[in-house]
């Protein structure tokens, strides 16, 4: 298993490094299929859609499809039309074929939408700022390194459970480690590119801010996707990397993460 997910790892971030270096059209494309699995897999666990494509499930694709689309052509004043478009047609559905659905299933794509395509086009959207090639980076460096801190400090510190019916085996001393190696890292990598930075200022100080707001925030993300897993009773939402589960076992902490760092990049860069 270890082998495995060592594996899966290593291919998984070389796909990121090849997808964000690049950016453009590839990140594009690549994070509205990694949306669109990820919804996928969440409408699978809620009922939205089972074994085959369903009406409801599929208006929750369009949907995400006309939002990456309003995006990419920079139409960002209508985006938040287009989700009330979505909304409409899944209402539209749920009406038409009434009594199929239930109005949880409803919520639940409109949920899917927000929750996985919007948020993670922050990637995206992260990346097409100033310093957008290397602030994008913040948003897995927080998260992914707030998660192996976490998990160092709190094999060798932990004592307090931070959420024991939840995560029994996170613990709050764990929590403060991922923290403050989370800005850490942010400091160390600001300090490697910060020759190449047009940002003024000290982006040091900025850098390690981010990440560790970005890292607190990342933890809420990690914990909401396993309230959701343990709500259905399931151990994986997918099986499609081998080792870590689906899209959304591997970025629950990115989704997140990938808003709240553009956000503080637009506010302290």
């Amino acid at each position: 298993m270890f082998v495995t997910r060592l594996i899966s790892g290593i291919v998984l971030v070389a796909v990121a490094l090849a997808t964000i270096i690049t950016g453009g059209p590839v990140l594009f494309f690549t994070l509205l299929a990694v949306s669109l699995i990820g919804m996928h897999e969440l409408y699978r666990v809620t009922k939205v859609e089972e074994d085959k494509l369903s009406p409801l499930a599929l208006a929750g694709y369009l949907g995400a499809i006309l939002f990456y689309i309003l995006l990419y052509f920079e139409v960002s004043a209508y985006t938040m039309s287009g989700l009330i478009s979505a909304l409409i047609v899944l209402m539209s559905v749920y009406v038409f074929a009434y009594p199929r659905y239930r109005s949880e299933q409803v919520m639940a794509a409109f949920f899917g939408i927000v929750y996985v395509a919007v948020m993670l086009s922050f990637i995206y959207q992260t990346r097409n700022l100033q310093d957008g090639k290397f602030m994008v980076w913040l948003i897995f460096l927080c998260s992914w390194g707030c998660d192996t801190c976490a998990y160092c400090v709190g094999m060798l510190f932990g004592k307090h459970k931070m959420s024991p019916k939840l995560s029994p085996k996170k613990s709050v001393e764990g929590a403060v480690g991922g923290v403050l190696g989370a800005a850490l890292l942010g400091a160390i990598y600001a300090a490697i590119v910060g020759g190449y930075l047009e940002a003024s200022g000290n982006q040091i100080f900025v850098y390690a801010l981010i990440c560790g707001v970005g890292a607190l925030i990342s933890m809420v993300g990690d914990l909401a996707a396993s309230a959701i897993k343990r709500n259905h009773d399931i151990k994986d939402y997918g099986k499609l990397i081998p080792g870590h589960g689906g899209i959304l076992d591997r970025f629950d902490s990115v989704i997140f993460t990938a808003p709240v760092i553009w956000l503080l990049a637009m506010l302290l860069v």
